[in-house]
């Protein structure tokens, strides 16, 4: 965000580079709570317009600038997950967290430009891969925001309860419970070099509409979701089935001929792949793997949540 100082303001005082040296934690976060990078700029945004809001005294008595900024960003981001489930009753099919390239490969969708601003970027690691984040999605507000605060940015329970607005012990609890969540929904999966080889050969029999291949590649159990959010046509609910799975994505290369592309790429840090189809971004396809065949396949087509994207 860029600030414009004003005649008597002090935005340009010693404290402006700390203040806006939070943002990219605070992008970070945002991200990890809401599963959406536009609604993580959204918050900071927000929470930059409050700090501004102060005036300079009020600022000058904040005795931890960082703190505050946190603790405002994590309570409007609490705020947005108890709306969202409303939200989230009148969106067209599945919702699937907005899938994030590799930093050095995206771009800024609000300006169009080439490029983006360091501080906008998400730190990619495990707290971020598409499974990680379909799991705290089935969290509830409260255990979402204490988990991620607690176990990824490593919060204490008492800054954490000035957050949520629970005591410290019931944190504890909120951040437990997360906790059993993401052990029953993780699966064993292999190292990034043995995932990046299963996508690869999932390509290659997609590619040449190998039904065989395709079920050999996938868990008899496979689910795939597929996200379009009214705005791309997709199947409405989950194909559920390696073999009822493979078939269909063998009709999608079918019908798509020539015009569709697969590009293999980084997708929220793990291997997955782009679908380009007419020389424009159709689809980005992430991947949960377990031992050599695909459990989880993720599609997200819906372009409001493809905008980070671009081909090199």
């Amino acid at each position: 965000m860029t600030t414009r100082a004003e005649p008597g303001d002090d935005r340009s005082g010693p404290d402006l580079s700390a203040i806006m040296s939070e943002r990219r934690r605070l992008i970070n976060l945002g991200y990890r709570l809401l599963g959406s990078l536009a609604d993580a700029e959204d918050v900071v945004q927000e929470t930059y317009a409050r700090w501004y809001a102060m005036s300079a005294r009020e600022r000058q008595a904040v005795e931890s600038p960082g703190a505050w900024l946190t603790t405002v960003a994590g309570r409007i981001c609490l705020n947005l997950l108890g709306s969202a489930r409303a939200r989230r009753e009148t969106y067209v099919g599945d919702w699937i967290p907005e899938p994030l390239p590799e930093p050095s490969e995206w771009i800024t969708g609000r300006s169009g430009a080439g490029g983006v601003d360091p501080a906008d970027r998400v730190t990619l690691d495990e707290s971020v891969t598409m499974a990680f984040l379909v799991v705290l999605d089935s969290m509830t507000p409260a255990e979402r925001v204490a988990f991620v605060l607690h176990d990824v940015f490593r919060y204490p329970f008492g800054e954490v309860a000035a957050i949520v607005g629970r005591t410290p012990a019931a944190c504890r609890q909120l951040a437990s419970s997360a906790r059993r969540r993401v052990r029953t929904a993780q699966s064993p999966a292999g190292p990034g070099t043995g995932q990046a080889a299963v996508v690869r050969r999932f390509k290659a029999a997609w590619e040449t509409k190998d039904i065989d291949a395709l079920i050999g590649l996938l868990d008899p159990d496979a689910t795939a979701t597929a996200d379009g959010g009214g705005l791309a046509v997709t199947h409405p609910r989950p194909l559920v089935g390696g073999e009822r799975i493979a078939r269909h994505y063998a009709e999608i290369a079918r019908l798509s001929g020539d015009r569709t592309t697969f590009l293999e790429y980084t997708v929220n840090g793990l291997p997955g792949l782009v679908a380009r189809h007419d020389g424009t971004i159709a689809t980005v396809f992430a991947f949960e793997i377990a031992g050599d065949r695909i459990r989880r396949i993720w599609a997200v087509r819906n372009p409001e949540k493809l905008r980070p994207w671009r081909i090199g």
